[in-house]
């Protein structure tokens, strides 16, 4: 009898060691179960007594039906700690907009968990990654980017100048490749990729550019060529970049006024262009038109007759207040005057 309660107590004693070790959570509810045990061992006898065997009848022995109902009371309640722990670990919910990356024992599975409810096994561990857009900045302005003090990119351009760029790049995490990224990098794969990828890139491109390309017409050329070299090389990585910002550019302050006056010059050099071309095109119509009216005189004048003057002249006295018609002799002109 007492070698079946040894192997029963035993089996009891492996089964609960290996629940602390699944779930640490069971750990001070042994602790309060160890204190409830002691406490109804030692309840047969004052406390005190028991403790410095002296004086028993100093105090009076705790109520054994007092006890026994504290006892069962307590039980329930780390039954019910039991049962709820044991039972939430059998499911998992996964919020929107994030994925859960399973490892169990420390080997990471291929397959992730897609947002929603899912039953899952109790001891296979759920780590949980984002896979919304994220945005990573650095700035020249001391708080703006993701550290905290001036993180602007420093780099050269084509002709050896240095500038400071402020950047933001858009850019979310493949949920097909999020246990990839967890096997390979971990949950922190911001510093490990993100950055030194965004600056290594940058530096490559603008190294193409002479610093006033960037400042002025070819800035949106090479932000498109930095999104995708960052396209190419985040994506082998499971990151998958949307969007590159290229928010500000700081030259030198001698060479930012250099440029703004060459600028300037340029703008002013078209603004010239454009007028004289208009007065060219104006000269142009006006020596058109005074060709039309030479040919139209040139025509008129070959085509006139002095009857046809005459005619003309007789046309216009019609419009005349006060004219009055007299009918003339066709053989010499001389009026003719009707009753003479």
């Amino acid at each position: 009898m007492l070698k079946k309660q040894a192997n029963i107590l035993s089996i009891a004693g492996a089964i609960g060691f290996l629940l602390l070790i699944a779930f640490p959570v069971l750990i001070p509810i042994a602790v309060i179960g160890s204190i409830v045990y002691y406490y109804a061992k030692v309840s047969k006898q004052s406390i005190v007594a028991n403790i410095f065997k002296k004086n028993p009848t100093s105090m009076q022995t705790i109520n054994p039906k007092k006890t026994r109902n504290i006892i069962i009371y307590t039980l329930i309640v780390i039954v019910g700690f039991i049962v709820l722990s044991v039972a939430s670990s059998f499911w998992i919910v996964i919020e929107a907009g994030q994925t859960g990356v399973q490892s169990l024992f420390g080997k990471v599975k291929d397959t992730e968990y897609s947002s929603g409810f899912h039953v899952k096994n109790p001891l296979v561990k759920i780590t949980k990654m984002n896979i919304r857009t994220q945005e990573y900045t650095m700035s020249i302005s001391q708080g703006e980017g993701n550290k905290f003090g001036a993180d602007a990119i420093t780099s050269l351009t084509k002709e050896g100048l240095s500038v400071d760029l402020d950047i933001t790049v858009l850019y979310n995490l493949k949920e097909e490749n999020a246990s990839d990224v967890y096997r390979d990098v971990g949950v922190s794969y911001e510093d490990v990729i993100i950055r030194p990828q965004i600056r290594s890139v940058i530096r490559e491109v603008i190294a193409k550019y002479s610093a006033k390309d960037i400042y002025s017409e070819k800035r949106e050329e090479a932000t498109n060529e930095i999104l995708q070299k960052l396209k190419e090389r985040l994506g082998a990585r499971g990151i998958e970049a949307e969007e590159v910002l290229l928010r500000n550019i700081q030259l030198p302050e001698n060479l930012a006024n250099s440029i703004q006056q060459k600028l300037q010059a340029e703008q002013d050099a078209e603004r010239y262009d454009f007028i004289l071309d208009k007065e060219q095109k104006e000269a142009q119509r006006k020596r058109v038109e005074a060709e039309g009216q030479r040919d139209a005189q040139k025509i008129i004048n070959e085509s006139l007759t002095t009857r046809y003057l005459e005619y003309l002249y007789i046309e216009s006295l019609k419009e005349r207040e006060g004219t009055i018609y007299v009918p003339t002799n066709p053989d010499n002109g001389t009026p003719l005057f009707r009753g003479i």
